[in-house]
């Protein structure tokens, strides 16, 4: 077997058409003229029997059903799935853990701050069928059922603005990317939905792996949207930007080995056209867009 990886959802924050958003691009996805996407989720298996979760967004339940390889059965109450990895815990990325109440022997990996913060909704989840949450960061790594082996790697310490300043966990590292290795096959997955700025650690990343799922968010610097922070904060300082001088895409030229892939695209974000010459431009770089439901298998 190889590792193999489903889209479950491409989409930043809110989704696309985003609800309150009327941009061009939204308008488009609302007749029809451009695909809509869901909620930034992937899931991923090294034997095609045991699932794992990268994320898990408000869009899960729909992301499931859309996925033939992960529905239940063949006895009632069975599930392909073993567990969740979370990069963080934005609410976009931890909403549809709700979505697998009741769901018994699972096993969650944060880091040390986001389980804190997650502390609520795990006692929530506990009273419908206890889960095992582990440390992400734990020196080594750690080896999921299936024969993947992952290391969790922080690249931003951004707390989300759900979390109180003051929180006891408030040090971080909030947002981690990882690395997953099959055993059997080498194959390398880099999964980073969510990076503030391009760092050393994203380009040991990259230089090692056959495919990087990398933040999309913002094409530019200063794209504006529904997103906008309260005070004024742009929503864009909370993402890498794909170009210019600091952003992903010149970053992403210094590693032609991987198969590279923007995941987490903001409503905003003109890639989300495959007519427009921003998604040209990605292409001639060798850089891929792919929408919703699409499997990689490395």
């Amino acid at each position: 077997m190889a590792v193999r990886v489903v889209l479950l959802g491409t989409a930043a924050g809110g989704g696309f058409p985003q609800w309150n958003c009327g941009c061009v691009q939204c308008a488009a996805a609302r007749d029809g003229k451009l695909p809509s996407r869901t909620q930034e989720c992937a899931a991923v298996t090294g034997n095609g029997r045991d699932w794992w979760l990268l994320n898990a967004s408000p869009d899960l339940r729909a992301q499931l059903t859309a996925t033939p390889a992960l529905w239940p059965g063949p006895a009632p109450g069975a599930t392909p799935l073993r567990g969740v990895l979370l990069t963080d815990a934005e609410p976009d990325h931890v909403a549809g853990l709700s979505t697998l109440r009741g769901a018994e022997g699972l096993k969650a990996y944060a880091a040390p701050p986001v389980r804190a913060v997650l502390t609520p909704m795990r006692a929530a989840l506990d009273r419908y069928a206890p889960w095992e949450w582990a440390d992400s960061l734990a020196d080594g790594g750690f080896v999921l059922a299936g024969g993947l082996v992952v290391t969790a790697h922080p690249v931003d310490s951004r707390i989300p603005r759900r979390v109180p300043v003051q929180t006891p966990a408030s040090g971080g590292p909030w947002v981690t990317a990882y690395r997953v290795e099959d055993l059997a096959t080498g194959g390398v997955l880099v999964y980073a939905p969510s990076v503030g700025a391009w760092s050393p650690v994203l380009d040991e990343l990259c230089s090692g792996a056959d495919c990087v799922l990398l933040d999309g968010t913002f094409f530019t610097a200063d794209e504006t949207g529904p997103a906008a922070r309260p005070g004024g904060a742009p929503a864009f300082a909370e993402h890498l930007p794909v170009t210019g001088p600091q952003g992903s895409l010149e970053a992403l030229a210094r590693h032609l080995g991987p198969r590279r892939i923007y995941t987490h695209l903001g409503s905003t974000n003109p890639l989300l056209d495959p007519a427009s010459p921003a998604r040209a431009q990605v292409a001639e770089r060798g850089v891929e867009v792919l929408p919703d439901g699409a499997e990689l298998t490395l």
